[in-house]
């Protein structure tokens, strides 16, 4: 429990977190890393070269700080937060090691500000937050543990199966090496695969989304070969090294963004390898015989880049579906359902006062589409979206 002292200490120094900037978290995970190199095998490097990691770390500390008093209007971060560290499973014993190294930054670089008062006070705002995530996190534990085919930390899997989806993604199906049932999950969210190998410096675990409906005895990820300047460490990894037969360890399915049933329209709004998540939920949707429209909404590059078309048109017009695609480069004349250049919502019938709205794809894009439901009329409480890597909102 916080003291009133506590809480006006923390929030006295707000301004000085403000004016170290990102440098405060830099300097944090170089003292992390250097002395404890093993969590380079928890943390996603390459985020950290990017400074993806840096920037959502000193961003989450900040927005605590503010809101020291009242954490539970942070609650929707947080638990995309916890969802995300289970994926990794993240342990208690993690959380003393940061906490100690954020001490310490805040030490080192504030010497004349960081009084014993301040140490006490952020050491004990630091603990409750802690203790907030390990709980959270606890819970998810169990909770994949209890349920049929669970499992807590990582389980072995073998590739059964792997397709090539589209020019950059190709889909991977694994079973378990035990031979035992796995457990469902929500549409939507994604599978923690581990990856270890002599080419790459430390053990990476990446998240991707489940690209089908549960089944109960495998599961398949679609993943975008990420290439250009920064190669994706794991993804060329996944493309040019697993096969049919390779073992993997995977972690349980996490994730806060997910179709939810609210008996009304559903529109899956995706742009490049978003349509993953957007694609369980069709499945899902398709299977279970939804009974209001599903509106099917995906932009991509070319018709080389687009993942799914078939399968997409197959489930649609078994339902009587509502389904359009754009190209941004033109390779054919204009279809029914294909069109040229930027997504334009405005041009589409959407049950813009009653359907729920699902985004996912680059940010860049979903915030496109979001200002575009938004000027529509789309309540901004029935758009609902996924982030790839460190969080960030539209």
């Amino acid at each position: 429990m916080l003291t009133t002292q506590d809480i006006s200490i923390v929030k006295s120094t707000v301004p000085l977190l403000e004016a170290g900037g990102v440098a405060v978290t830099e300097h944090f995970y170089n003292r992390m890393f250097e002395h404890n190199p093993e969590l380079k095998d928890i943390f996603n490097m390459s985020n950290q070269r990017n400074n993806a990691q840096r920037i959502a770390l000193f961003e989450a500390i900040l927005a605590y700080a503010k809101h020291i008093e009242d954490p539970s209007v942070l609650m929707p971060v947080i638990e995309r937060i916890t969802q995300k560290h289970a994926s990794f499973h993240i342990l208690p014993a993690h959380y003393q090691i940061v906490g100690l190294h954020l001490i310490e930054t805040m030490r080192e670089l504030l010497p004349n500000e960081f009084t014993p008062e301040v140490e006490a006070a952020w050491g004990s705002a630091y603990q409750v937050l802690a203790n907030l995530f390990i709980d959270l996190e606890e819970n998810i534990y169990l909770s994949h543990e209890e349920k049929q085919g669970g499992w807590r930390g990582k389980r072995a899997f073998r590739v059964l199966e792997k397709r090539a989806e589209s020019e950059l993604v190709t889909s991977f199906v694994f079973e378990p090496v035990d031979g035992q049932a796995v457990m469902d999950y929500q549409p939507g969210q994604y599978l923690g695969i581990e990856v270890k190998d002599d080419s790459i410096a430390n053990v990476e675990i990446r998240q991707y989304s489940l690209s089908d409906k549960p089944n109960g005895k495998t599961y398949r990820i679609s993943v975008k070969r990420e290439a250009g300047k920064t190669p994706g460490t794991v993804s060329n990894f996944l493309h040019d090294n697993l096969q049919a037969g390779s073992l993997v360890d995977l972690h349980a399915p996490c994730g806060d963004f997910f179709w939810q049933d609210k008996h009304a329209p559903v529109v899956l709004i995706s742009a490049g390898v978003g349509v993953t998540p957007m694609q369980a939920m069709l499945e899902t949707l398709a299977s279970n015989n939804y009974g209001h429209t599903v509106h099917y909404l995906h932009a991509c590059l070319n018709e080389m880049q687009h993942s799914f078309p078939e399968r997409t048109e197959t489930l649609c017009q078994a339902h009587n579906w509502p389904y359009l695609t754009w190209y941004q480069e033109a390779s054919s004349p204009a279809q029914e359902n294909k069109r040229h250049g930027l997504m334009s919502l405005s041009a589409v019938p959407l049950p813009i006062e009653t359907g729920d709205f699902y985004l996912c794809g680059p940010v860049s894009f979903m915030k496109f589409a979001q200002d575009q439901l938004l000027e529509l009329g789309v309540d901004a409480d029935r758009i609902h979206y996924e982030v790839f890597g460190p969080h960030a909102s539209l």
